[in-house]
């Protein structure tokens, strides 16, 4: 059975700014505590030990506290430690063949940024998709172009499936990204790297909840 997922403070780790596997999980649990939802891991640069390694401690931590651990890519590492899903990206294993090595009973989200990605999404495989970069980001060298604010709430008027803003997301962008339709942000440096990733997650929820009411 499929766990029920809330993507409305998705976290997506960055071994850099967090210092290695140790404050990954550190950040996460505090992040955690802070009011995110959500938890995927992405280290682009790393071996694949080394991704066993952090995926396990992160799904040993979060699990007690029901927040679903989402791999970015790599499915091998996925089914290892039995995460709860998988992200993939356009360049990345397409959807059906995510689908068919993961099972019905795992998450499966995909990237998106732009209108022919989001019409091309595979009905009844893919659980979320992720739009973006909405603004410029740091944090991901590879990112496609930035698609700004104003086209994001169109792609958004389109969109079949709960969608997740990514991309130079921070406090003063919550609500209006929320506002435009997106179900969830996904953060990475408003958290990670930050002095007190529990009180930067507690300000994300806090202009989050502003907007909700």
């Amino acid at each position: 059975m499929k766990l029920c997922f809330d993507l409305s403070l998705y976290l997506v780790l960055d071994p850099d700014l967090c210092g290695g596997e140790q404050g990954m999980v550190a950040t996460a649990l505090a992040a955690v505590a802070g009011g995110v939802t959500i938890v995927q891991l992405r280290a682009p640069n790393w071996k694949k030990r080394q991704w066993v390694s952090a995926a396990q401690a992160l799904k040993n931590a979060l699990e007690p506290l029901n927040i679903p651990l989402i791999i970015n890519d790599h499915i091998d590492v996925a089914l290892l430690v039995d995460a709860a899903g998988v992200h993939v990206g356009q360049q990345d294993i397409v959807p059906e063949m995510a689908r068919q090595l993961i099972g019905p009973n795992k998450i499966l989200g995909l990237s998106t940024s732009n209108a022919a990605h989001i019409k091309a999404v595979p009905q009844g495989l893919v659980d979320y998709i992720g739009v973006g970069p909405v603004f410029a980001t740091g944090t991901k060298l590879d990112a496609s172009p930035v698609i700004g604010l104003e086209e994001f709430a169109t792609l958004m008027q389109i969109k079949s499936l709960p969608a997740v803003a990514i991309g130079g997301i921070g406090l003063g962008r919550v609500a209006g990204l929320r506002a435009a339709g997106a179900n969830g942000v996904a953060v990475v440096s408003a958290i990670c790297g930050q002095n007190d990733p529990q009180q930067a997650a507690q300000a994300l929820r806090k202009e989050m909840a502003a907007y909700d009411c």
